[in-house]
């Protein structure tokens, strides 16, 4: 009988930090925060995955992607968890990943109450329309086009400075 090592929970972690979101590819399904946690159990790698939302039609192809990411690393039994509570939050993504969105051309999320001079952030104004800055050349002379962008969790936006179009990655 041929005896198998299995990975520590460390290594899994940065196994799945390679794993790239099917919808935005410079970003991880770590990045995202999506993967909320990592544990082993007898001869299983469980990994809890948390969806953006509960309608997103990309869980089931990140849940495949894990799965299959972790099988090319030798790991035979792989169950994952689809995690609904707490509910994923805009807040779950790492300042890291929020920079590599912003340069992607995705303006990022607000991070609840975060402002500083150098940040692009949204941030609603007197309670009214929520003012986006533009991830190319930091304008907040933006306008939103439609409530859904190119996926349901973003929102079409465009720059009235320099006239590009992006998305917004909806805060939830």
């Amino acid at each position: 009988m041929a005896t198998t090592t299995l990975p520590s929970t460390e290594q899994v972690w940065t196994w799945l930090a390679d794993v790239p979101d099917p919808e935005i590819p410079v970003i991880s399904v770590t990045d995202l925060g999506i993967v909320r946690d990592v544990r082993i159990e007898d001869e299983t790698v469980i990994v809890a995955v948390t969806p953006t939302y509960s309608g997103c039609p990309a869980t089931s192809i990140i849940e495949l992607d894990i799965e299959t990411a972790l099988a090319r690393q030798g790991v035979e039994k792989v169950r994952i968890e689809r995690r609904l509570s707490p509910s994923w939050t805009t807040d779950w993504i790492g300042d890291e990943a929020r920079e590599k969105l912003r340069q992607y051309g995705i303006a990022p999320p607000d991070r609840a109450g975060a402002s500083s001079a150098g940040t692009l952030r949204a941030s609603r104004l007197g309670g009214g329309e929520l003012t986006v800055a533009c991830p190319r050349c930091g304008s907040t002379e933006t306008e939103k086009v439609s409530q859904f962008g190119s996926t349901p969790c973003k929102a079409a936006y465009r720059c009235k400075s320099c006239l590009e179009p992006f998305d917004y990655f909806k805060c939830i």
